[in-house]
């Protein structure tokens, strides 16, 4: 007789399926021999196949006899063979109660000899912590649950590798298909990795390999390339004057921020205001004392010079009054909402500033003066973020401010995108200043008058790259530019200088207009060599008569080059004239004139002056009152030239001194400093109004020093050479300058564009004879947008790095011309008549720092490609055949195939990006919004962020690197389990002297204990609530992480006790598990940084943002879930396949947009989550689904009562005892 069962369909919906009647003898007799085998497997290390899965415990019977086990055979079925006893408790392979061998192990044919006809219940839905806690009898002997009549699309995993759906072990009715398949599935599989240390050969060559890598790169950022620090040690005597009335009447951040005025002690010694408002703004953790060196600088500068200057008074400078903010060291590189906070506090600040100029009792300003309309900002790091941020706000006061200079502010683009409101911040502000800039009319134009110059720190910020530090993406070059702190010698004294040159105290804007602004920016913060640069000798009247006699001064000829060895050898004042060239020369000339002396401006008695002078035709008695100086060098004599002249110190441009015992282009803290050198440089059509140079000895005694002035062909000193990366890297790039060469030469190699290349440049020993040489080889490397300049001094071999074309960072607003690149400028001494060889080449060691520094935060979001890939494999194996492989085996899996092939895809993918063409980049890019001619600013934030073919190969060492570092952090988890499970271990009482045998018999004490479901839920509860009013979800998800480590621990400790397949399945899925939620660990952990800094100064009020329940409810979830110790239930239907796209589709996000959108990630592994959450629902019998399954098994059964005949007493005796150990907690 025959019985319907309930099975699942292909689809795996519940249907009938055909079953022989079953025998209860035998299953109690097959019991018995199964719970033999497990015990005799659990107290040897076999290893040859898994053992024969544990059916759900029945009350145990007596062993049943040989006469009356055959007296209970089934007609139907052959006789059953005589329980084993103690000798042959491990029968082999063709015993069909063998342990080791699984029916579904054998090969079909077997399977047919060895098959008993009888039916076996399907497994039960109940996954207790039956699977973990093995309950034992009085006697010792190992109880197992009984089986349930139902199966689903969701089955268990016992404690050994459970059957594929469909395919119920020992007799179970098997279609001949799926025995095929699971043979294909077994037959010729390698030996599995049984423990989670262990390592293959090709997972530790590839981990050294990626590790090593790391290593090179963090070596070469820490050792290589490094800028040399020139900062000189600043003195000051800070006083600070607190405004306790900005109080929360003006703002509601007053109980958390403060507002301070800077007074240096000795010079300013009340609190006043007086002068220019200035608004410092600290950056990310930064305190507000940071405005020391520079408001200490400014008084003093003000108070020893510009103080006694009655023209610079009349201009319009006064002092400075510097305000600073305390932020209580504010976190917000991480929080948007703290930068929004911020910038909201600021423009309450600078409304109450100015109100301060307004009260008499606290102003010593002139009343004549108008009274302050807008404040000059200084911000440092993020403070130069929060300064823009500003101008964008609702509370935001018209025209407040229209000077920003910021210093190290990551203006591109966020430091790190761990935070959805920081990227949203940042756009905002971004797009908000390139659609102001991009209107055609100045009315329709809100920052129309506002500039902005951004200074970044170079080689020397470690924190941010500099090259985030650009704004070419966000204002055009007549309202601000990026310079860099290796183009400003005396940066400070620098900064301080460009500021009150702005200032003009006669305007209500306290500045000038904004093309003054910009012109006097330029003039300090570049070096004057720059095609921007503006020369004022053409622009001035002439103020200098300068009279000559004939005969005892000299004319330089036409083409000849002017050499002064030394000064004041003749012992008198001596006046050396060089013909200027008709600007209409068929070739393009450049005068140049380099001296280690300062050249002195009108009526100075220095050592020497250069004059640009034109012949000025004087009548008899006419005046000579207009000039400011006169210099007569004719005596007496009638036979004289006058000379109307222009003096050009005002256009000279200081380089460092280049000598034999020079080391670096500026004085280190301790030494004298060194007197730079004079260079002026000018194109012909700059001084063609002019007819003679002439340079001044003024010197009376012979001095030392020397001059050198010349005009030279354009073509003889600029050259250009194009030649490829590919061929620079493997031939290097070599070329000389001749004998007979100028004393500048230029060299332009437009392919020299990327940051994250580095370069070495060798230059040889020029052979000066018997002449000595005048100065040292200087050498100048400088790009154009952004302006960066080096100087390398005394040059031999230089260490070439620069801030270009940079991975992220979104393109200018100007398009880049091919021709723009590094170039080069040669300062070499002419007089000596040797060639000069001069080589590049490509610094790969050196290049490995800069690829570190560029893609730092990718290690936060492409390991996770590595681990979820990793995880599928597991998950796709478990699914198959019930055994959760450890994550060392499945990453070695991975590294035979998927991982190469996912590598390869995404190589080939970013080729055929950096190829197409600016539309079909805006259809990969989701969320791009691009019209057809516009600039798409975010074709750089795809994959590792550049459009350059040359570094295709980043993808696979990126690859590289990070499965290293995911096998050394799966170890170090491994390691930190151990060790908090020997802990564990230590704390626990266990009698020194039982012997092992006794131990393994005892009963063991629960590592799993059962947890109601009401606990659960009241516990996730209290969560979310918490999460919804008062803490982030980031601080839950912490709590989830920690309990998840501590789950980790238990089933550890479990599974080395009670070695089984089950023990060993549960403890790889929670430690995979635990490794994925400490990957995205780092994302949240700066928003709980934040979190707890508030705690720390006392800010209560919750955060506005970051209290999404959803965001953290599956994860509270599934890690309470996971406490109870439960497997999750093998999937083998077509749900499957969405576990595997899920995690596949995360692994391609974390590569092509984890860096610029890491905050995603968190949401993904949500999604995760909530699905595995959904999963081990199926098995809980307080889900809804188990229960709907639970209650269609019931009916469906009780409508066939009538077919089972005599068998139906029993069947319903299972189904009891079933349905009873269901209802246990």
């Amino acid at each position: 007789m025959r019985t319907r069962l309930a099975g699942t369909s292909e689809d795996g919906h519940l249907c009938p399926v055909e079953a022989p009647v079953p025998n209860v003898d035998f299953l109690l007799h097959q019991q018995l021999q199964q719970e033999q085998d497990v015990y005799a497997n659990s107290t040897t290390n076999a290893t040859t196949s898994p053992p024969i899965a544990p059916i759900t415990a029945l009350p145990r019977p007596s062993r049943p006899s040989q006469s009356s086990a055959a007296e209970r055979t089934s007609p139907e079925s052959p006789s059953v063979r005589q329980s084993p006893t103690k000798r042959d408790r491990n029968p082999g392979p063709s015993s069909p109660g063998a342990g080791p061998s699984n029916l579904e192990h054998q090969p079909p044919s077997q399977q047919s000899q060895n098959q008993q006809p009888q039916s076996f219940y399907a497994r039960s839905r109940r996954s207790g912590n039956f699977n973990w806690k093995l309950s034992h009898s009085r006697n010792g002997s190992i109880e197992k649950p009984p089986p349930s009549f139902f199966s689903s699309s969701f089955s268990h995993s016992p404690s050994t590798p459970p059957l594929s759906l469909g395919a119920p072990a020992n007799g179970a009715v098997h279609s001949k298909e799926m025995e095929k398949e699971e043979e294909q599935k077994f037959v010729g599989k390698r030996p599995r990795i049984r423990s989670p240390w262990a390592i293959t050969f090709v997972t530790l060559l590839t981990s050294i390999l990626g590790i090593g890598f790391l290593a090179l790169c963090l070596n070469s950022s820490f050792t290589r390339h490094i800028d040399p620090k020139g900062c000189r040690m600043s003195y000051m005597r800070p006083g600070y004057a607190k405004f306790d009335d900005f109080d929360t009447e003006h703002t509601r951040f007053a109980s958390k921020y403060s507002l301070y005025l800077y007074r240096e002690l000795g010079i300013e010694n009340d609190a006043k205001v007086k002068g220019v408002p200035v608004l410092f703004i600290p950056g990310n953790a930064g305190s507000y004392k940071q405005v020391r060196p520079i408001a200490a600088e400014a008084a003093n500068y003000f108070h020893d010079v510009l103080q006694q200057d009655e023209s610079a008074v009349k201009a319009g400078a006064r002092s400075l009054d510097f305000f600073t903010v305390d932020f209580n060291e504010d976190i917000t590189a991480f929080h948007g909402q703290t930068l929004l906070d911020q910038a909201e506090y600021l423009n309450e600040a600078i409304r109450y500033i100015l109100s301060l100029y307004l009260d008499r009792t606290r102003s010593d300003r002139d009343p004549n003066l108008p009274d302050p309309t807008s404040v000059i900002v200084l911000g440092h790091s993020m403070g130069g973020v929060v300064a823009r941020t500003m101008l964008i706000m609702p509370n935001y006061q018209a025209n407040s401010i229209n000077t920003i200079i910021t210093m190290s502010a990551p203006h591109a683009r966020p430091p790190v995108s761990f935070d959805s409101e920081i990227v949203k911040t940042y756009k905002d502000i971004n797009d908000y200043w390139r659609h102001a800039y991009s209107q055609q009319w100045a009315n329709n134009n809100p920052l129309w008058h506002v500039t902005l110059v951004s200074i970044a720190g170079g080689g020397l910020d470690t924190v941010v790259p500099s090259d985030y530090a650009g704004v070419e993406s966000l204002v055009p070059d007549t309202h601000g530019f990026t310079v860099f702190t290796t183009s400003i010698p005396n940066f400070r004294k620098a900064l301080v200088k460009a500021i009150f040159d702005v200032v003009d105290v006669n305007r209500a804007a306290q500045t000038k207009p904004r093309a003054d602004r910009m012109r006097v920016f330029k003039k300090w913060f570049l070096t004057g060599m720059e095609e921007v640069a503006e020369k004022t000798v053409p622009s001035k009247d002439p103020s200098t008569l300068l009279t000559l006699e004939d005969n005892l001064n000299s004319v330089i000829r036409q083409g000849e080059r002017l050499v002064l060895r030394s000064l004041g050898a003749s012992g008198a004042v001596r006046a050396h004239l060089l013909p200027i060239p008709p600007s209409g020369s068929p070739e393009p000339k450049r005068f140049t004139l380099l001296t280690d002396q300062k050249l002195d401006i009108s009526s100075e008695n220095g050592r020497l002056e250069v004059l640009f002078c034109s012949v000025f035709p004087m009548q008899p008695g006419q005046a000579v009152a207009g000039f400011a100086a006169q210099i007569n060098l004719a005596g007496e004599s009638s036979a004289s030239t006058r000379l109307a002249c222009n003096n050009a110190a005002s256009d000279v441009v200081t380089l460092p001194a280049s000598v034999r015992s020079s080391q670096y282009p500026f004085s280190k803290d301790g030494e004298p400093p060194r007197t730079p050198f004079s260079y002026l440089q000018y194109d012909v059509e700059d001084i063609a109004e002019h007819q003679y140079v002439a340079v001044i000895e003024k010197a009376n005694t012979p001095t030392p020093g020397f001059v050198i002035a010349e005009f030279s062909d354009v073509s003889q000193s600029h050259r250009t050479r194009h030649i490829s990366l590919r061929r620079l890297l493997a031939f290097g790039m070599k070329f000389r300058l001749p004998s007979s060469r100028p004393m500048v030469s230029e060299l332009k190699v437009p392919t020299m564009q990327s940051s994250l290349l580095a370069y070495n440049l060798e230059i040889s020993e020029q052979n000066c004879g018997e002449q000595q040489e005048l100065f040292a080889p200087l050498v100048r490397q400088y790009l154009t947008e952004p302006y960066e300049s080096k100087f390398f001094v005394n040059a031999r071999k230089a260490a070439v790095s620069i801030h270009g074309v940079a991975p992220y960072v979104p393109p200018p607003l100007k398009s880049r011309s091919t021709e723009d690149g590094l170039s080069f400028q040669f300062w070499t001494d002419p007089t000596c008549a040797s060639n000069i060889n001069i080589k590049m080449s490509i610094d790969v060691r050196g290049s490995l720092g800069k690829l570190y520094m560029r893609y730092r935060t990718v290690f936060a979001a492409f390991p996770l490609l590595v681990v979820t890939l990793v995880l599928r494999k597991q998950f796709r194996i478990y699914d198959t055949t019930g055994v959760f492989v450890s994550f060392s085996e499945s990453l070695d899996l991975c590294l035979r195939q998927s991982i190469p092939l996912v590598l390869a895809f995404l190589t080939f993918l970013s080729l055929f990006i950096w190829n197409s063409s600016s539309s079909a980049t805006a259809n990969i890019w989701i969320w791009a919004n691009v019209t057809s001619g516009a600039i798409d600013f975010h074709q750089n934030d795809l994959l590792i962020g550049t459009q350059d073919p040359f570094f295709w190969f980043l993808i696979p060492v990126i690859g590289l690197i990070c499965v290293g570092i995911c096998t050394v952090f799966n170890y170090m988890t491994l390691t930190l389990v151990h060790i908090l499970s020997i802990a564990v271990s230590l704390l626990s009482f266990r009698p020194g002297w039982i012997r092992n045998e006794e131990r393994r018999k005892a009963l063991p004490l629960p590592a799993f204990y059962p947890t109601s479901p009401r606990r659960r839920m009241v516990t996730t509860a209290i969560l979310l609530v918490l999460v919804s009013t008062l803490i982030p979800y980031q601080f839950a998800y912490l709590v989830c992480c920690l309990v998840q480590l501590t789950t980790t621990v238990r089933a550890q400790r479990i599974a080395s006790d009670l070695k089984s397949a089950a023990n060993s399945n549960f403890y790889n899925y929670v430690h995979s598990i635990l490794l994925l939620m400490l990957w995205i660990l780092p994302i949240n952990l700066p928003i709980l940084v934040v979190w707890i800094h508030n705690l720390a100064v006392h800010w209560l009020t919750p955060f506005s943002s970051h209290h999404n329940v959803l965001s953290i409810m599956p994860f509270i979830i599934l890690v309470e879930t996971l406490t109870t110790g439960k497997m999750v239930p093998r999937v083998n239907s077509r749900f499957k396949h969405f576990t595997s796209v899920l995690l596949f589709g995360i692994a391609l996000y974390a590569a092509i947009y984890g860096v610029s959108f890491a905050y995603m990630l968190h949401y993904l592994v949500n999604l995760v989550a909530a699905w595995l959450a959904i999963v081990h629902s199926t098995s809980d019998p307080w889900s809804v689904l188990s229960g709907i399954k639970h209650i269609s098994c019931t009916l469906f059964d009780a409508g066939n009562t009538s077919n089972v005949g005599g068998v139906n007493g029993t069947t319903n005796t299972v189904l009891a005892e079933d349905r009873k150990m269901r209802k246990e907690p």
